[in-house]
């Protein structure tokens, strides 16, 4: 009688740890889908941030463009007053 007690509290035991196990399984798919999608946004962050760097570095190359023109402009303007 006592062994068929042990027997019934091991496959008891079993039932509840492999409940235990199913629900971590599938908690672990959820945070591995997570994780995929955190490594996507942070490849996209990174295509972000250089193209926000090559903006940067067409903008300052305008900038300069611009700031070249203008001594242009105002080198030309004083002898256009002279004439």
């Amino acid at each position: 009688m006592l062994l068929w007690i042990w027997i019934a509290v091991v496959v008891l035991a079993l039932i509840v740890l492999g409940a235990a196990a199913a629900r971590l399984l599938g908690r672990l798919g959820g945070l591995r889908r997570a994780a995929v999608k955190l490594q996507r946004r942070q490849a996209e962050a990174m295509r972000l941030q250089q193209s926000a760097a090559t903006l940067e570095q067409t903008v300052l190359g305008l900038q300069e463009r611009a700031e070249t023109l203008q001594e242009r402009i105002a080198a030309i303007s004083p002898a256009d007053r002279a004439r």
